[in-house]
C-alpha cells in the first residue's frame, strides 16, 4: 500500500530530522564536557564471594573541576573498569562546589579540614610557589585550577579520606567579600587585616599571608 505523500511524520524526511536533532544534542553533551578536566585518582578491585567462587569488580574514585574554582569528586563501582569511572565521574559533575579563589591562582586563607582519621591543612601561597601536595590532593587543586598552595596532610593516607577531607577544607573557604557581607564590614577591612597593614588598607607582608585565616577564625 503506497504511503500517503500529504501525511505527516515518518518516510526518510523525518528520519533525517531526529538524526539532525540527535546530533545537536550530542554536540551540546561534548560542548559541555569539554570544559571539565577529570583525574582519575584511585582504582580498587573488589570481590563478592558468591556460591560457586568470586565475582570481581572495580571501585574507581574521580575528581572533576572546570579549572576556575568549581570542583567535584565522585565514586563509581562495577563490573568493567570503564563503567566504574563514567559512574564516578558523572557523580562528581552532580555534586561540585565553587571555591573563591584569590587573583585566580590560591586560596584566600589557611584552612583546615578532617574526614575520618584524616587531617589536611591547606596554605595559601605566593605566587610561584606552585602546588606542593600529595597525589590525591594534588588532583583536586589541578581540577580546581589553583596554580599556588601547600599543603599537609596528617594521619591516614586512604585516597578516599584524603580527598574527603581536601572538600571538607574547601568548604570552609571564604573570600574577604563574603566575610565582610556576613559581618556587615567593608571589603578594605577585612583585607586590610588580612595583610597584616593598617585597617582599610595597607601593603601586603609574608607574615600576613601566614595569617589569612585570621579574618575567618574570630567570626
Amino acid at each position: 500500500m503506497a504511503r500517503n505523500p500529504n501525511e505527516r511524520g515518518g518516510g526518510e524526511r523525518g528520519d533525517r530530522g531526529r538524526q539532525r536533532g540527535g546530533d545537536r544534542d550530542r554536540d551540546r553533551r561534548d560542548d559541555r564536557d569539554d570544559e571539565f578536566k577529570d583525574k582519575l585518582v584511585h582504582i580498587n578491585r573488589v570481590a563478592k564471594v558468591v556460591k560457586g567462587g568470586r565475582r570481581f569488580a572495580f571501585a574507581a574514585l574521580v575528581v572533576v573541576g572546570d579549572g576556575k574554582g568549581r570542583v567535584g569528586f565522585g565514586t563509581g563501582k562495577a563490573r568493567e573498569v570503564p563503567e566504574a569511572i563514567r559512574k564516578a565521574t558523572d557523580q562528581a559533575k552532580r555534586t561540585m562546589i565553587r571555591v573563591p579563589l584569590r587573583e585566580g591562582r590560591t586560596l584566600h586563607h589557611d584552612i583546615k579540614g578532617h574526614f575520618g582519621a584524616g587531617r589536611v591543612t591547606l596554605r595559601a601561597a605566593p605566587a610561584g610557589t606552585g602546588i606542593i601536595a600529595g597525589g590525591p590532593m594534588r588532583a583536586v587543586f589541578e581540577t580546581m585550577g589553583v596554580q599556588d598552595v601547600v599543603s599537609k596532610c596528617n594521619g591516614t593516607t586512604n585516597p578516599y579520606n584524603m580527598v574527603k577531607a581536601t572538600f571538607d577544607a574547601l568548604r570552609n573557604s571564604f573570600s574577604p567579600r563574603q566575610v565582610a557581607a556576613r559581618r556587615g564590614k567593608k571589603v578594605g577591612d577585612i583585607v586590610g587585616r588580612r595583610d597584616g597593614g593598617p585597617v582599610g588598607g595597607g601593603a601586603s607582608t609574608p607574615a600576613g599571608d601566614q595569617d589569612a585565616a585570621s579574618a575567618v577564625a574570630t567570626e
